[in-house]
């Protein structure tokens, strides 16, 4: 007698719209359903202030559109995520739909949760890298450092860490001063 082997489900928007809304972050990456509980207040606080200054000079000069948890981002069919902080620019502002982003925004900006800091560290960014995100963000709030990933040639180059400021490498004229973030 053969046994069969377990059929492979993976989840898609579809599935992801059925999870309940119970205060937790639901992803899902290379259609697996992940699940982390709410941020801890200096890492909402750290969003907040990174997120004012990108709004500062990207959205209130009319570049583009920066949103922050809980934004639901379709990459593809398979991914789909909440990144803590995300950036369109006006030339992709056609990912932007009513329900959701459709597509790659400009940035992505995570920051470390004690819960589960590799989840951002390998697994995100190894999505967000075959998605084809142009930069990536990854901010610890406890250390106060910034490590700045940019897509070349489809894969990121070595990490470049930022203590007082970070300029946006795809965003001309966008800098984050790290000093008021930290503050």
């Amino acid at each position: 007698m053969s046994i069969l082997p377990k059929p492979v489900t993976k989840y898609s928007y579809r599935e992801y719209e059925c999870f309940p809304d119970d205060g937790f972050r639901h992803e899902i990456i290379d259609g697996e359903h992940y699940m982390s509980p709410a941020p801890a207040t200096n890492h909402q606080k750290v969003s907040r202030r990174i997120q004012f200054q990108l709004y500062s000079q990207i959205e209130s000069t009319g570049r583009g559109e920066v949103y922050n948890a809980p934004t639901d981002v379709e990459l593809d069919t398979y991914d789909i995520v909440q990144p803590d902080i995300l950036v369109v620019m006006n030339d992709r502002k056609h990912i932007i739909t009513r329900k959701k982003i459709k597509g790659v925004p400009n940035l992505i900006v995570e920051i470390l949760s004690e819960s589960n800091p590799k989840h951002d560290r390998i697994l995100k960014m190894e999505m967000y890298q075959r998605n084809g995100v142009q930069e990536y963000w990854i901010v610890d709030p406890d250390e106060h450092w910034v490590d700045q990933f940019v897509l070349e040639n489809g894969r990121y180059g070595a990490a470049i860490r930022e203590l007082v400021s970070i300029s946006a490498s795809t965003i001309p004229d966008v800098i984050v001063d790290l000093n008021a973030v930290w503050a």
